[in-house]
């Protein structure tokens, strides 16, 4: 039987939906799901055709199996490369793998793990200055120490207070610019005409220029740290022996910065969240906690045996992944599974979707940390569950983000306890997921 294109959503359809499809897209998606399939085709804000899918088969196959007929889109290389530069995110070809085989080495676990004292510093900083007088807004304070840690692991003492400020705002504001060029790009003009088009491009030179200057001020000093920018200094070109321009240096550096703190920020928000609301397994993973580390700070070679701990988190991960959908275009004519993929097909990855499909997982809105035991985990259809996204193209800095959560939720559990569960908050789909209004949450101290 010949391969077919996927059941098409009515333009006028996608068009009608335009407004609702730009402040949370996952309804309408969810809504086509049901009414087309798994794998459909629809006019992105009724204007770019795309292909979405919560197929894993087909989803394995554009990712790993046949990778080399698809790149990312211009959502990436184009828009998002404009405002935070040409790093490992927004590359592609060529030069992407020639970045990808130079930094790889110093994400390995031996790496991070010369991290964990830096990064338990700044959890003890931020936890010990909480005001428990009222509820705590972890959304807010997730956010505010994600970007600290990542802040730090970059540039360790060489970074103040003011400018992890600074550098906090100014990447919001952009996120928040580019998903809406994104999902409206019929305001493309108005963006121009009205000057916010050049006063977020002004916005992004203030950023690489403070990042810029961090990065000089460590090369000027001769003084080498411990920490991830040392890092991109002593790496070394195979072919040349060469090191990184500074430009490559400042675009990698600001890639790190944009890709490593809202996703673990948001991760946390939702596993707090989550365990707030399940108080069984908050007794489980604390009393884990406390059998493992007997009060003391945890270390790198104490993550393997918190195990329960990482099933929290790895269920979070799929119940609310910050990275709920990945996008490539195809190259040249394709087909999978009966299905015709056009050349230039713009493909929507729609993680969420598959992580929520309850064909592949059983009561998939229940919160239920045992389905990441060993057994269970082994026994996974392949890409039902990939957070970090898969293939060549794995998330770079994944061991980063676990060692990260596993690290903010052992000091979170020896330190506090919930007083009653937060109050239950949709989700709000930006670049990454977000809690679509501040989870705020009562905290006693443990004694």
């Amino acid at each position: 039987m010949p391969a077919s294109l996927p059941p098409l959503v009515p333009r006028w359809v996608s068009l009608k939906r335009t407004f609702r499809f730009a402040a949370n897209p996952i309804p309408i998606m969810y809504d086509n799901l049901k009414k087309y399939g798994p794998t459909y085709t629809f006019h992105i804000g009724g204007v770019k055709k795309g292909v979405a899918t919560i197929e894993p088969s087909v989803i394995q196959h554009i990712l790993q199996k046949n990778n080399r007929n698809y790149r990312k889109s211009n959502i990436q290389t184009g828009v998002l490369k404009k405002y935070v530069g040409g790093g490992l995110l927004t590359s592609e070809g060529k030069y992407w793998l020639k970045q990808r085989r130079l930094i790889q080495p110093g994400f390995h676990r031996d790496r991070l793990s010369e991290l964990v004292q830096l990064m338990n510093q700044e959890i003890d900083h931020h936890f010990d200055a909480i005001d428990l007088e009222g509820p705590v807004d972890l959304s807010t304070s997730m956010h505010q120490l994600a970007f600290n840690i990542v802040a730090k692991a970059i540039f360790s003492t060489s970074i103040s207070e003011d400018e992890m400020r600074s550098l906090s705002g100014n990447l919001n504001l952009l996120q928040e610019f580019i998903i809406k060029q994104v999902r409206q790009p019929y305001l493309l003009p108005w963006f121009k005409v009205s000057g916010l088009m050049k006063k977020h491009e002004q916005l992004a030179q203030i950023t690489r220029k403070t990042i810029l200057d961090l990065i000089r001020q460590r090369i000027d000093s001769g003084i080498a740290q411990n920490d991830l920018l040392q890092m991109l200094l002593d790496s070394r070109y195979e072919d040349s022996g060469e090191g990184m321009t500074e430009e490559q240096l400042l675009d990698e550096s600001l890639i790190l910065f944009v890709a490593g703190h809202e996703t673990s920020a948001n991760a946390l928000a939702w596993i707090l969240y989550l365990l707030s609301r399940h108080p069984k397994c908050q007794e489980k993973i604390t009393r884990e906690v406390d059998g493992v580390l007997k009060g003391r700070r945890p270390a790198f070679s104490d993550l393997p045996s918190l195990a329960y701990t990482r099933q929290v988190i790895e269920e979070s991960l799929r119940m609310y992944p910050p990275a709920w959908v990945v996008d490539r275009v195809a190259l040249e004519q394709d087909e999978v599974n009966g299905i015709l993929i056009p050349a230039g097909a713009l493909l929507i990855i729609y993680i969420y979707g598959v992580h929520h499909n309850d064909l592949l997982w059983d009561a998939p809105g229940e919160f239920r940390p045992e389905r990441f035991g060993a057994e269970e985990k082994s026994s996974l259809e392949p890409y039902s569950y990939f957070p970090f996204g898969g293939g060549p193209r794995l998330c770079i800095g994944n061991n980063f983000a676990m060692m990260e959560m596993q690290l903010v939720l052992v000091h979170f559990l020896q330190r506090f306890q919930f007083s009653k569960p937060a109050e239950t908050t949709e989700i709000q789909p930006m670049v990454t997921l977000r809690p679509a209004r501040k989870i705020k949450l009562d905290l006693t101290r443990r004694k």
